[in-house]
């Protein structure tokens, strides 16, 4: 006991310094406080910078003001419900905000996160809700491999005999298969959504789609490598080809509805590319499409057969009367004009979609809200 007390001691006066030991005394910043407006108030200690910005979300870069003892402050305007980022530029050099513990990888880029919630329905913040399960599985893939996926099953999954429609959700270039539930919210917004009753219980199968690794950095064989937008096997038609040893996966280890009403695929950007040929390729077998801020026109292989006679493809697609096919993007999305003409071409061919235009370009927000738009219009009578 009295070797306990002069460690405890030892820790607390600071004089015990070697960094193997766990931070649980380290001194404590304030951490961002959300106020009533909306607004949210964040502090960073430096006592010896000369200038401190904050970079935030939607919003021009704020100088902050600094105190007597080295804190710099800054209160944003009033926000809506909804994710934002931010981080710090101190001497004109980006930093962290070490009191906010809650971070979003993008790529290579990591920033920190904050849920604003004024309403209590923010359908990305977490609620006290009944909550479904995620799992990380991996799956036998072409060629002998392991590759890994997310899966969300909802509430209840695994309490009944039921068998659930599955929804395929394909994450953009440089991401992975943990894009959408670290920067989609996906099981946050999957929760509210169901327990609200606006959707219905289902099966979100979120895979990997750069076929030339296994699972998202630090998590396959490569080990810790770095996040990259370059890839060799991403819109070349490989992910487009073995798709069928995710479909075949999900079906034969899980309860899932099978035929065109029960399933449905939708991505953003390269996912959405993904999206739309996967389905043209197999006209029967999704009910359900979306195409988020969609990459349209084949760039790396433009002569694999996955895009070859995609009039054709399509006219069989849509001849199949497909249930939902959405179409979404911002109005200052550099992908806009490709979407305009794609529009175009099922215009003349008579095709009926569903099309959503926001505000903004590529990014996440959109992402995010289309995703809450889609989803409830899934699988209903």
């Amino acid at each position: 006991m009295k070797k306990l007390a002069i460690w405890l001691w030892l820790a607390l006066t600071g004089t015990l310094t070697a960094p193997a030991q766990q931070e649980i005394f380290a001194p404590r910043a304030v951490a961002p406080v959300v106020n009533a407006d909306g607004s949210v108030t964040l502090t960073l200690f430096n006592p010896v910078a000369k200038q401190a910005q904050l970079v935030f979300d939607g919003i021009a870069p704020q100088t902050m003001t600094r105190d007597s003892a080295g804190v710099w402050t800054v209160t944003t305007p009033a926000l809506a419900d909804g994710i934002y980022r931010y981080n710090f530029l101190v001497d004109g050099q980006k930093t962290l905000d070490n009191s906010n513990a809650f971070t979003m990888r993008d790529v290579a880029t990591v920033m920190n996160t904050i849920v604003v919630d004024r309403s209590g329905a923010c359908p990305f913040a977490s609620h006290d809700v009944p909550h479904g399960n995620i799992s990380a599985v991996w799956y036998p893939a072409t060629q002998g491999k392991t590759r890994r996926m997310m899966v969300y099953t909802p509430a209840g999954y695994d309490d009944t005999d039921a068998r659930y429609p599955v929804f395929y959700l394909l994450h953009g270039s440089g991401g992975d298969e943990t894009a959408w539930l670290e920067q989609g919210r996906l099981a946050q917004v999957m929760d509210n959504l169901i327990a609200q009753g606006k959707a219905v219980p289902m099966i979100v199968v979120m895979p990997n789609g750069n076929v030339d690794e296994d699972a998202a950095p630090g998590n396959g064989s490569a080990g810790q490598v770095q996040p990259t937008f370059d890839h060799k096997q991403w819109m070349e038609g490989s992910f487009e080809t073995t798709f069928g040893d995710i479909t075949n996966y999900v079906q034969t280890h899980y309860r899932v509805k099978t035929g065109a009403d029960n399933t449905a695929i939708a991505g953003l950007s390269m996912g959405g590319f993904h999206s739309l040929y996967i389905s043209a390729n197999h006209p029967h077998d999704f009910g359900y499409v979306g195409l988020f801020s969609a990459a349209i026109t084949p760039r790396n292989n433009p002569n694999s057969p996955i895009y070859a006679n995609i009039d054709a493809k399509l006219a069989t697609q849509f001849a199949a009367n497909p249930r939902l096919y959405w179409i979404g993007i911002g109005s200052d999305d550099f992908l806009y004009q490709e979407n305009k003409a794609f529009r175009q071409q099922l215009d003349a061919a008579g095709c009926k979609y569903v099309y959503h235009e926001s505000t903004g370009g590529h990014e996440w927000r959109n992402w995010r809200d289309y995703l809450t738009l889609f989803t409830p219009l899934l699988f209903k009578p």
